[in-house]
């Protein structure tokens, strides 16, 4: 396997900074490309020097909000700029991280990164695409957006899975010599899980009283309801559960 350069786009994100751990952890040279880095993947800044010499592009970029006219304006510019810049650079290809259902989307953010995947793929560089079950992290991120003692959470089932665990398969599919025989191959936790219930095991290590409520509000909530967002048969299945997560995250401390 190649050690040359491999750019990460997003990479103080989430997930980056974890895609950044595990190239570094196998001995490749990365390059992160972020605003932070002085990087700017929308208005195009710095992003000709970052790509310069890198072989494969790692997009892990993504919008903060979940309304989707912006988030559609922002993968729609940051698609285009990518593969713009990458194909100036000679980059081999592109590997983007995306979320499991989107094909189903019909509204909100998971409706804008369904464009972002037809974006990608129809442009001139060689594009895979990973989609992964929703993070580990995320919940806390749920919980981060309620106000007082008790949040009301959408009781929706889940499979989800550790961003460490996403980061290891996106670079696995990213450097590999061959396609994957799967055209869109997904990542998901080991088991099936409810939103609600996973909330509650963080809200009470956080003091927070969870209540489910039945879809919560949330764009396409019957498709998500249905199992829609759920890994397909043919998904990768690994990592820790939520439970064991915050476990190992508690012994961290």
């Amino acid at each position: 396997m190649s050690t040359g350069k491999i750019a990460v786009a997003g990479a103080t994100g989430r997930l980056g900074v974890h895609v950044v751990d595990v190239l570094a952890e196998r001995g490749h040279r990365v390059v992160p490309v972020s605003r932070a880095t002085g990087v700017d993947i929308i208005t195009g800044e710095g992003l000709d020097e970052a790509l310069d010499g890198v072989e494969v592009i790692i997009d892990v970029a993504s919008w903060h909000g979940s309304e989707q006219e912006a988030a559609t304006e922002f993968f729609r510019t940051s698609a285009r700029n990518l593969h713009d810049a990458g194909r100036r650079a000679g980059a081999a290809r592109i590997t983007a991280a995306s979320i499991i259902g989107v094909d189903k989307a019909t509204a909100g953010f998971l409706a804008a990164k369904k464009v972002h995947e037809e974006l990608l793929l129809a442009g001139p560089l060689p594009v895979r695409i990973l989609r992964a079950a929703q993070f580990h992290e995320f919940v806390g991120q749920l919980l981060d957006w309620q106000q007082g003692g008790v949040a009301h959470l959408p009781s929706l089932p889940t499979q989800l899975v550790a961003c460490r665990t996403v980061a290891e398969e996106l670079v696995d599919l990213a450097l590999a010599p061959e396609a994957p025989e799967t055209p869109i191959p997904e990542i998901a936790g080991p088991r099936k899980e409810n939103m609600a219930e996973a909330a509650r095991l963080l809200g009470t290590r956080r003091g927070i009283q969870v209540v489910g409520i039945e879809g919560g509000g949330i764009p396409d909530a019957e498709i998500a309801a249905a199992g829609g967002f759920l890994p397909g048969p043919h998904a990768k299945l690994a990592g820790p559960t939520f439970s064991e997560w915050l476990d190992s995250r508690e012994g961290a401390k």
